[in-house]
Formats: structure tokens, sequence, C-alpha cells
């Protein structure tokens, strides 16, 4: 028995161009219903301002999907009438005003809604639970760094990751750079277990800079880990 209710030719250009459930003049309508839409949209997004077009937060991306899903909906399926549209864009609408209004005057309440910022790095070494509890990994943080011109981590006072999801970073002057865990790939690709040099290395987990002996092994004071790079004391050229 076959599975489908209808037998379906592929290929069948009557089908893949003309709906048999409504007429070609029907497409007439959809150009309109794009129309429609797409000027809801340019509306909504006047109303939320540049914010709308820099880097999204959850709830300003939570705006953007739920408009695209109505205004999606609207601009191809007959049975959806556009004043319901209107009204759904109208009431997403209220909703943005009404909490930016809230998030002005309740500072918890923006931070429930949107997040707050969470320091990642202090005085050059990672913060690992923070890093832990907002779902990044070193890779991910590294990358962030390296776009902001940072070969080491000796090199960055503090660093945040924002509301937004991006990465702030404040920065050591270049006579106060201390020594600190390279981010630059091919060096992270080679870690050393074993110390054979006497110096200075930073732990790869959490950029803690020690000064090791020659030594089989050795675990890092603060997270234990046992993995090593000769620490860099590069100044920052931006």
């Amino acid at each position: 028995m076959s599975l489908l209710a209808e037998t379906i030719t592929p290929f069948d250009w009557q089908r893949l161009l003309w709906s048999t459930e409504a007429p070609p003049a029907f497409l007439f309508e959809i150009a309109f219903r794009c129309v429609f839409t797409y000027l809801l949209t340019l509306a909504a997004l006047r109303i939320t301002g540049r914010r709308g077009v820099r880097q999204l937060s959850l709830f300003e991306l939570s705006i953007i999907l739920a408009l695209g899903s109505a205004a999606g909906d609207a601009m191809f399926y007959h049975d959806v009438a556009l004043a319901h549209i209107a009204v759904v864009f109208g009431a997403v609408m209220l909703l943005y005003i009404l909490f930016n209004r809230l998030t002005e005057h309740f500072p918890r309440f923006s931070d429930w809604l949107e997040g707050k910022p969470v320091r990642l790095i202090a005085d050059g070494a990672i913060v690992d639970r923070a890093l832990r509890n907002q779902n990044l990994t070193h890779k991910e943080l590294f990358g962030e760094l390296r776009q902001l011109q940072v070969e080491h981590l000796g090199q960055v006072r503090l660093a945040y990751i924002e509301a937004t999801g991006q990465v702030s970073a404040y920065f050591y002057p270049d006579d106060e750079v201390r020594p600190g865990l390279p981010i630059i790939p091919e060096q992270l690709a080679a870690p050393l277990e074993t110390i054979a040099q006497p110096g200075d290395y930073a732990c790869t987990e959490c950029g803690t800079v020690a000064t090791l002996p020659p030594c089989p092994c050795h675990a890092c004071a603060v997270c234990r880990r046992g993995w090593w790079l000769p620490a860099s004391t590069a100044r920052r050229v931006a």
C-alpha cells in the first residue's frame, strides 16, 4: 500500500509552477501580499530604531523571528487574512515598546530579559566558571579576542561578553603587559605536558601563568590541568 495519499509525478512542471488549488491570477494577490507585509516589516524596523540592525540581543531576535514568521505566512498563504497579520505586527510592536520601557526603569527585569554582561577574563586569566556558564568554548572566546588584535591573554585586563553576545575587552598599556597564554591557533595546537626548560608557562585551560622548573608533569594550581604553553610577553599592536 502506498504511503502517499496520491501519486506524485516528479518534475511535474504544471504542479511546480502553478498551484492546483489556486488560479494563476492568485499570483497577483501574492505580489500584493508581499508589498503589504514588506511595508509592515519596514514600519516595525523603524519603530525599533537603529538597534534593530545591529547585533541583536535575545529579546530583539525573538521579535524579528515573530515578525518574520507572520510576514512569511501572509505573503503566499491564501487563507491568511492581512488584517490578522496587521494585528500580529501591532501586538508584537506594542510588546517591544512596553518591554523597552520596563527595561529602562527596572534593571533586574532588563537582566532577566536580555541578560547582563559577564566577565570572562580578569587580569589576563580566564574566569573558568563564567565561561562554562555561558556555554562558550575556548576556541570561540579566543576567536573573538583575535578579532580585537589580541595575541595573548596577558594583554587583556578585563573581557566581558555583552547581552548581544559580543565580546568587549579592556587592555593593559604596553608597558604593563604581563606574560600570558598565547591564543594563536598554531601555538594552541601544540601544548606541552613535559616542561623541558625552566621559565614562565601559561595553563592552556585557564590561562594562569606560573614559573615552572623542568619536570615531566605539573598540575595548574587553579584548574589542576597539566597542559602548558610558554607564556608570551608580546605587546599588542592594533
